[in-house]
């Protein structure tokens, strides 16, 4: 492994964390309908279980409620307990083969919640991007140990790689502020 190389897998192991915070993000509800909601709901179709977005369609009606159709007309009951049973507060109708899932207004507790969560759910992204940076500067040392790279290049290669974690962690904090700001506007 090069000096190179390890700039670029840090990097690409950064994205990918702040990749999986921005699905991790994408299930937390705000006061707006989203169809990423009900991506963690499962239902049981023919003994596996499988997300609502492979047995059915998901889309928005409006800003405010999620419309389902499935494709065999007896999979709504099924996903209307499916989404019943989720820790979502969710409360599906169902409309002949058409299936509406209304948001709920948030109480300011809820969105406090809400909020708190996103907080969290940053934290712990920025605390993977760190230890991406770490793995990379311990890799960069062990180049130099082992008399692949020189001391010049390693302290070259630790502050390009604090500059992409930076970067990175920035991102978090844009991402966690426009959040926040969806939970607190609607």
């Amino acid at each position: 492994m090069t000096i190179a190389d390890i700039k670029k897998t840090a990097e690409s192991r950064m994205d990918v964390s702040l990749e999986a915070f921005r699905n991790n993000l994408a299930k937390i509800r705000t006061g707006r309908a989203n169809p990423a909601l009900l991506e963690s709901v499962h239902v049981d179709y023919y003994g596996a279980s499988m997300p609502i977005s492979q047995v059915a369609n998901v889309s928005l009606l409006d800003s405010r409620t999620i419309s389902i159709q499935p494709w065999e007309k007896g999979l709504s009951a099924k996903i209307e307990k499916a989404i019943r049973d989720s820790d979502l507060g969710l409360n599906p109708m169902s409309m002949g083969d058409l299936i509406r899932v209304p948001m709920p207004p948030m109480s300011q507790e809820r969105r406090k919640d809400f909020t708190k969560l996103v907080r969290s759910e940053g934290e712990n992204a920025k605390v993977a991007i760190r230890n991406v940076r770490r793995d990379a500067n311990d890799a960069a040392r062990k180049l130099v140990k082992d008399k692949a790279a020189s001391e010049d290049d390693q302290k070259r290669v630790e502050a390009e790689i604090q500059k992409i974690t930076d970067r990175h962690i920035a991102s978090i904090d844009q991402i966690v502020a426009a959040k926040e700001q969806d939970i607190m506007a609607v």
